[in-house]
């Protein structure tokens, strides 16, 4: 297959990306790209702590209760510690992670990519009390579906970021197709996006697939069907023999 294709005119502005990815640079000079976390994991990450809180609470209470006002002080001392601290440490310690952020596959970081810090975690829990407000979790709620990194006003104030953790995999295998060559130069941004969306595209759903590759079925003059196998072997073509 062939298609004559002039390169884009000069100037041309960018489109923002397709998908919730969030591109960053860290101060390293690293690229990143991180995946957002939604108001869902998110909020489901939250009642798995709150439980785990509620927990240790109820049994330090059972515990403590028989000592009279000495038990009494202890409890309250400890629902301080756990009420204010119990984010804070796990995420400054924990890598960005509860138990609840854990159990769901997120974590905590700087907007930079960074691993959060105590002051960024106290600042993003302490204004909890902030995004309860009025009631139900009501202005937390209204930020994340506003944001578009699902941020809320505590994240947007310590300047982080509730991401997927990224789990260690081995490099994606692209698909075996014949290589074919780009119709024109391609700038660097543009093959990382190519070969991004090849070694993706079995983790994607072929709905999914179709809706990206046909975006750039009219630059490729080809029909809609036929532009994620094109988009797949010119990703061959800039890998090389393997």
């Amino acid at each position: 297959m062939s298609a004559s294709l002039a390169p884009p005119p000069a100037g041309t502005a960018r489109q923002p990306p397709l998908d919730t990815r969030y591109p960053v640079e860290t101060p390293e000079g690293i690229d990143l790209a991180l995946h957002p976390a939604g108001l869902v994991p998110r909020a489901l990450a939250f009642a798995v702590d709150l439980a785990i809180r509620g927990l240790l609470l109820l049994l330090t209470f059972l515990a403590l209760g028989q000592f009279g006002e000495l038990g009494m002080g202890l409890t309250s001392l400890l629902v301080f510690l756990v009420t204010w601290w119990y984010m804070v440490l796990f995420e400054v310690l924990n890598q960005g992670r509860s138990p609840g952020k854990q159990l769901l596959g997120l974590q905590v970081l700087h907007d930079d990519g960074t691993p959060v810090g105590w002051a960024a975690s106290l600042t993003r829990n302490l204004l909890r009390v902030v995004d309860l407000l009025p009631f139900g979790y009501s202005l937390g709620i209204l930020s994340c579906l506003a944001h578009p990194t699902f941020k809320r006003l505590g994240d947007l104030a310590a300047g982080t970021l509730v991401v997927y953790r990224e789990r260690p995999s081995s490099h994606p295998a692209l698909p075996e197709v014949a290589a074919q060559p780009a119709p024109f130069a391609l700038q660097a941004d543009e093959r990382r996006a190519l070969l991004a969306f090849a070694e993706r595209q079995s983790t994607l759903s072929a709905g999914r697939r179709r809706e990206l590759a046909g975006i750039l079925a009219g630059p490729l003059q080809v029909p809609e069907e036929q532009a994620e196998a094109r988009l797949l072997g010119i990703a061959r073509e800039l890998l090389g023999p393997t």
